[in-house]
């Protein structure tokens, strides 16, 4: 079945850095596109990055020239590079994908942001 599990998440300082991880299971990763999400507390859940199978990548206008997102297909794999991080940027953040009719999620990991 699929699976996608995030780790990298962490108390940081503002203007510091982080490097988020999902680790995909269970589907043929190259041919799917892969997505970030986050939800910060009272709010809606939000997309931040997705890439493409073939490497186009979009970002949210907040996290654009901040955040890269990138995947590798040896490891099953995609990463979320955040730079230049700001205390909005607090949420607990999300892998997803889509296969076919079915959305998939990882369990989330926890992201703070202090000024």
């Amino acid at each position: 079945q699929v699976q996608l599990v995030e780790s990298g998440g962490d108390l940081v300082q503002a203007w510091g850095s982080l490097r988020l991880s999902c680790a995909a299971s269970g589907f043929t990763f190259v041919s799917y596109a892969m997505s970030w999400f986050r939800q910060a507390p009272g709010k809606q859940r939000e997309s931040v990055a997705t890439i493409t199978r073939g490497g186009s990548t979009r970002y949210a206008d907040s996290v654009k020239d901040r955040f890269t997102i990138s995947r590798d297909s040896a490891k099953n794999t995609v990463y979320l590079q955040m730079n230049s991080l700001k205390p909005e940027d607090t949420a607990v953040y999300y892998c997803h994908t889509k296969v076919g009719f079915s959305t998939y999620w990882g369990q989330g990991t926890q992201v703070t942001v202090s000024s």
